[in-house]
């Protein structure tokens, strides 16, 4: 889902980091009011970024990534992960791959925006009933947007991208739709066998905000 640098011209650039700021802006209360969302936060962050280094290749007119969205998302929750995108991309900018931060808002936005379509369209529906259907439509929802989010750029680049290069990089996320609800289920069965402890709880149950009461 990466833009390569070079592509998008500096105003379009600058479009993209007001957009990408304020977005983050909109949900920057609920975090700072929340201590437990920061430490969500940082590990959203810190799986996003293995994920990443995981599994990365170029595909067509950009490249894949194995994102690991739902399992961090279904876990840690939206405004977690939301910003986990953000502060993962930044990472990963600063210690592998230093000719991303030009870009590092547009490749934010190419994640922050499905997620946010995927929380209000269905995620809040859903809930957390994590039967194979559901994390098969959240998926499927997701890298829709992101393939879509990709296009947008690409056509607003300064060049024109052929468009079986899209067709090519939106298929290859089309295993991804397959391979990750494996991985989703699997990640959630281990979560649930840490049972009801509170330091897991207060990891990864986006329903504790606090720390344990006193006695």
């Amino acid at each position: 889902m990466h833009i390569e640098p070079g592509i998008l011209a500096a105003t379009k650039l600058s479009f993209a980091t007001i957009a990408a700021s304020g977005m983050l802006l909109a949900y920057a209360p609920r975090l700072l009011k929340q201590p437990a969302l920061l430490l969500r936060t940082l590990l959203a962050a810190t799986f996003f970024s293995l994920f990443m280094q995981l599994f990365h290749m170029p595909v067509g007119a950009s490249e894949l990534h194995f994102v690991g969205a739902m399992p961090i998302y279904l876990l840690l929750g939206f405004v977690p992960t939301l910003f986990g995108f953000a502060l993962g991309l930044l990472l990963q900018g600063l210690l592998f791959d230093p000719q991303d931060l030009v870009h590092l808002a547009v490749n934010a936005l190419s994640l922050m925006v499905p997620l946010a379509v995927v929380h209000y369209g269905i995620g809040k529906r859903i809930g957390r009933q994590f039967s194979v259907a559901n994390i098969v439509k959240l998926d499927a929802l997701f890298y829709s947007g992101v393939t879509l989010m990709v296009g947008f750029w690409l056509a607003l680049g300064q060049e024109a991208t052929p468009l079986a290069q899209w067709v090519q990089f939106a298929a290859s996320y089309m295993a991804l739709v397959l391979l990750e609800p494996l991985v989703t289920l699997a990640v959630l069965r281990l979560a649930s066998l840490l049972g009801d402890r509170r330091w897991a709880r207060l990891c990864l149950d986006e329903r504790v905000t606090a720390a344990p009461a006193a006695a």
